[in-house]
């Protein structure tokens, strides 16, 4: 089964990819590879080419893009999207999401991590 990896934008906190590397799970945020300040378009794009879903608190913009992919049968390895919510409760749903999901399972979705509460 393999394990969702997961690439961060600049608008989710830093320390969720460093708790859930703790944890074994490959995660890595725009500002541990220097990637701060790229359209959200370049940000999906990078994920995709690193086989990567994307976790953001931009929810209008990636849902937008997310029916751009679809309608122009793009390829994507997920995008979450959260409303912003205390730093424990998305630690907590993003736990919940990863140990209940498989890398196939999210491909070409998008998801509410709100439905993980």
């Amino acid at each position: 089964m393999p394990k969702i990896s997961l690439y961060l934008d600049e608008d989710v906190r830093v320390l969720l990819a460093e708790i859930l590397r703790s944890r074994g799970y490959d995660a890595s945020h725009v500002l541990d590879i220097g990637r701060t300040g790229k359209s959200d378009d370049e940000q999906l794009a990078f994920a995709v080419r690193y086989k990567k879903a994307i976790l953001t608190h931009n929810v209008r913009d990636y849902r937008i893009l997310s029916k751009s992919y679809e309608a122009m049968e793009k390829e994507h390895f997920g995008i979450i999207v959260s409303e912003q919510i205390p730093f424990n409760e998305l630690l907590r749903r993003t736990l919940k999401f990863l140990s209940s999901n498989t890398k196939d399972s999210i491909k070409n979705r998008l998801i509410w991590l709100s439905d993980y509460r």
